[in-house]
């Protein structure tokens, strides 16, 4: 009987071919979209936490706390950061680099940007693995002397100078100051906010006094350095102790926050969960009105095949023969407009992809085996419940009336 209704079916959907593929065509659209937004969305997510995982497994950043109900004593300061490079009082801490930073003009001569700028002492280089194309970084006696030099990043460089080479010794202007280039850092890639290569570096007591208004021997940050990714939460516990006992600060009310690589991996991944989620769901709005177009032309069907259904009860069909003919058209429209959808959606990925490689966009789509079974399962939901008040409508005719119908 179901491969008769399944025959039946595809004789049916054939004897109107523009009606039933214009049908199709809305789940095929909602499919391909819920697909090709998921995938875009598990691609953006795999760019985002890559990125913060090349920072380092072993990293934590010690920053002012954000929370407004707890009252800052007191700032991060360079004597915190000394503190924290005691090897007795935090064992399992091997690097500790306190920076400051902001936005300034870099130029040279008639091209400028503004940058990003850091104030870094000599430990930022072998904390942040920094690694240099050509030059050098800066040294204990750059920040003896306040000297003023610049570590610049690769996309810095072209953006003044239109190359990534041949500029050491070069003296460019920050902020109207002039400054001599020690290096150029090799390229670490990135974009927008995270683009590592376009930074400029400065000793961070010439930024304290040229650069940055800053009260006595504060930081905006440190930066320190586990010996391991498994002594992470040991390390963190470490320069909570010496934080609370230098600050003085009651139990439970830190004036500081540590953040661990994992940490901003679990935020980012919680951000673009949702924002996947948000974007998957709007796009299955689309198939609820794919539903609907197969609801209306099931119901146009019954209208015109009522002297139809009135014969075929006459001659003893029976009422659920009838609901499952109808039941199986609407299924094959959603199951083929499925079918059609993923790999329209593939295609929408692939193509996103394409174009953002062509623009140097590192956005990898990802197409999942879970977003595929998703949207297929849920396109045959659509077809079965869409089609379930037809086939209804159908199987219950009366076959008197059905035949008088003209």
């Amino acid at each position: 009987m179901l491969r008769q209704s399944v025959i039946e079916a595809l004789e049916s959907l054939a004897s109107n071919k523009m009606r039933s593929g214009l049908t199709v065509l809305g789940i095929v659209i909602g499919v391909g979209a819920v697909i090709a937004l998921l995938a875009i969305g598990q691609g953006a997510q795999a760019t985002i936490t890559g990125s913060i995982s090349d920072i380092g497994t072993n990293l934590l950043f010690v920053m002012r706390s954000q929370d407004q109900e707890v009252r800052v004593r007191e700032h991060l300061t360079l004597a915190d950061s000394q503190a924290l490079a005691d090897p007795f009082a935090a064992p399992s801490v091997i690097g500790v680099a306190p920076m400051l930073m902001g936005s300034v003009a870099a130029a040279f001569g008639g091209e400028s940007t503004v940058t990003q700028a850091l104030g870094v002492t000599p430990d930022y280089a072998p904390v942040r693995n920094v690694e240099m194309a050509e030059g050098s970084f800066i040294s204990e006696e750059h920040m003896l002397g306040r000297a003023a030099v610049v570590v610049l990043g690769p996309d810095t460089v072209e953006s003044l100078f239109g190359r990534r080479e041949g500029v050491v010794g070069e003296t460019m202007r920050i902020e109207g100051q002039p400054y001599r280039i020690l290096g150029v850092t090799a390229a670490k890639g990135g974009s927008g906010f995270s683009n590592e290569d376009d930074q400029v570096f400065l000793p961070l007591t010439t930024a304290q006094t040229r650069l940055f208004s800053r009260d006595r021997d504060q930081v905006d940050m440190i930066i320190a350095q586990a010996i391991s990714a498994d002594a992470v939460d040991q390390a963190s516990e470490e320069i909570s102790t010496i934080l609370r006992l230098r600050h003085r600060t009651p139990i439970g009310v830190d004036d500081f926050t540590v953040f661990t690589q994992r940490d901003f991996i679990d935020t980012a991944q919680s951000i673009t969960g949702v924002l996947t989620i948000f974007l998957g769901g709007i796009a299955a709005i689309s198939l609820l009105v794919g539903g609907i177009g197969i609801m209306n032309i099931m119901l146009v069907s019954v209208t015109e095949r009522t002297r139809e259904i009135g014969l075929r009860k006459a001659v003893g069909a029976r009422k659920r023969d009838i609901l499952i003919q109808f039941l199986t058209e609407s299924s094959l429209l959603s199951l083929f407009g499925g079918l059609i959808g993923i790999l329209l959606g593939w295609a929408l990925a692939m193509l996103v992809g394409a174009i953002a490689a062509a623009s140097d966009t590192d956005l990898n789509p990802a197409v999942s085996l879970n977003a595929i079974l998703l949207a297929t399962l849920f396109s045959a939901a659509v077809g079965l419940f869409f089609g379930l008040y037809p086939a209804k409508r159908a199987a219950d005719l009366e076959p008197v009336e059905a035949l008088r119908h003209e």
